[in-house]
């Protein structure tokens, strides 16, 4: 692929940081917990999942929600396929993502199961109980296109001082035009200029306590 590299360096050890917008890909405090309470909880997940579930996410970074999604999917037993699509402008190398992983020693089964992936870095993973694609590029560009229409969004992009292009208006427009009716978000920032973006795109927004160091995130429900 000819999209550009993640630009990191490591702090405390295993945690990766992008040197492109100043910012850690998971939280300092506790990345798996972070994901459970803001990505998961926020959406109401794992109670909502059933065969076809449809996540989308706007960064996919360690590739860390989408294990956890899918350790959640099968710890609650569901029958079926989860299908999980991910915006991702900045892709970190196989070596790099396996390197995270090992932070997740809880995750240690399923990072295992998906790292021979990684090497190609490929738009499509296909098993028995996942559909995984990949789309490299600027979301900007990439999901006005994009055919597919989602059940929960993870907004995970870097912080929005410091990463405005994925939260840009515009760009939540997009996401509310592919969300189902009734379909959830969940990020773990509140800033009130991507909160008012989420009201005009169609959805009902509220503010919730937010993880560790940060007092409120956002959720909200398509309209």
């Amino acid at each position: 692929m000819q999209n550009q590299r993640a630009e990191l360096e490591w702090r405390d050890g295993d945690v990766p940081a992008s040197t492109r917008f100043d910012d850690p890909y998971f939280s300092l405090d506790n990345g798996m917990a972070e994901t459970q309470h803001v990505f998961l909880s926020g959406n109401g997940l794992p109670e909502r999942f059933s065969d076809g579930f449809q996540i989308a996410e706007l960064g996919f970074g360690t590739g860390l929600n989408l294990l956890a999604s899918l350790a959640e999917w099968r710890l609650a037993g569901v029958r079926g396929v989860l299908h999980y699509t991910s915006f991702e402008a900045f892709p970190m190398s196989a070596n790099e993502m396996v390197r995270a992983h090992k932070a997740f020693p809880e995750l240690t089964d399923i990072a295992a199961e998906l790292a021979p992936y990684w090497q190609e870095y490929p738009s499509r993973i296909t098993l028995p109980d996942l559909e995984f694609t990949l789309i490299c590029g600027d979301a900007r560009e990439t999901l006005p296109i994009w055919n597919g229409c989602a059940d929960a969004w993870f907004l995970d992009g870097f912080s929005p001082a410091k990463n405005p292009e994925l939260w840009e208006e515009g760009l939540l427009a997009s996401v509310g035009a592919h969300t189902v009716p009734g379909g959830t978000i969940a990020t773990y920032t509140a800033a009130g200029f991507v909160r008012r973006g989420l009201e005009a795109a169609g959805f009902s927004v509220s503010r919730r306590p937010g993880f560790g160091r940060k007092r409120h995130m956002t959720a909200a429900v398509k309209n």
